[in-house]
């Protein structure tokens, strides 16, 4: 039996930033074509509209489109995390290939449920208004949204927990290693709460961080040109790129876990689980 390396978030993080901020060049070339393929679904879905119900459903084919770019993104970064910045092959976004495949696999295996869950959310729930939920209601349609928020918003965050501490092994996927969600969560003993608290603590850092981006530009913008389209898809640009660059630092966190619990290397044999 192996032995557990032990994991420290500290270390985790701060060799994940280093990496990201030491390659930020490498990243705005590999991010450029992934980065356009995301503006124009997120601007060709804003162009349909569509009431309330409408918006909720592209708003979810938004997201599944989006996956595509993301991938390819996710793909090339995370090869040059753990090969090198000679690794990437093909530039992302020129076309996809079974690795591509392999990956997406991956990422519905170990995401696939929390996104259900979300998509019934905002398909039976739709949008939901703080205040009336705070209050008791005698309307029928009211209280059945009530009744189906908790348990799907309890499903979710059990299954995002799930995701969070298996997903490191989507870094096996990119280097053509054959992984498995059961094998993150065997090789991850003795870890998880160390891989779930790191990966979540990139996730949390990134939403914040794109959420100031989003309003900082947002009111600059408006208050010296005022409003319209054009400003409109300025701050989707900006919010993209950021999103990409947390992406990217959440690829790097989950390379580097796999790298090394797994102590692995280019060709070399995976070590007996602990």
């Amino acid at each position: 039996m192996a032995t557990v390396n032990k994991l420290s978030v500290s270390d985790v993080l701060g060799e994940s930033f280093r990496f990201f901020f030491g390659h930020i060049r490498l990243f705005f070339h590999l991010v450029t074509i992934p980065w356009l393929m995301s503006l124009a679904i997120r601007v060709i879905a804003a162009s349909l509209g569509g009431d309330d119900d409408d918006g909720a459903v592209l708003s979810l084919v938004e997201k599944m489109l989006d996956v595509v770019p993301t991938v390819m993104f996710l793909v090339a970064w995370t090869r040059v995390v753990l090969l090198g910045p000679h690794s990437p092959g093909m530039l992302p976004g020129l076309g996809w290939s079974r690795r591509e495949t392999t990956f997406l696999i991956h990422l519905i295996q170990i995401a696939g449920v929390a996104y259900l869950l979300v998509a019934a959310f905002t398909l039976a729930i739709g949008q939901l208004d703080p205040m009336t939920f705070a209050a008791a209601s005698s309307d029928p349609e009211v209280v059945q949204r009530q009744a189906l928020a908790a348990p799907l918003g309890l499903g979710f965050i059990v299954s995002a927990m799930l995701a969070l501490r298996v997903c490191y092994g989507l870094a096996a996927s990119a280097v053509d290693v054959p992984f498995s969600p059961r094998l993150s969560w065997i090789y991850g003993k003795g870890n998880g709460w160390t891989i779930l608290g790191t990966v979540f603590l990139i996730f949390f850092i990134n939403a914040i961080v794109t959420t100031l981006a989003v309003v900082l530009t947002a009111a600059i913008l408006r208050g010296l040109l005022g409003g319209g389209l054009g400003v409109t898809v300025v701050v989707w640009t900006v919010a993209l790129l950021v999103s990409y660059a947390g992406s990217a630092l959440v690829a790097t966190t989950q390379a580097i876990i796999f790298r090394r619990l797994l102590q692995w290397r280019e060709g070399a044999a995976l070590p007996p689980p602990p």
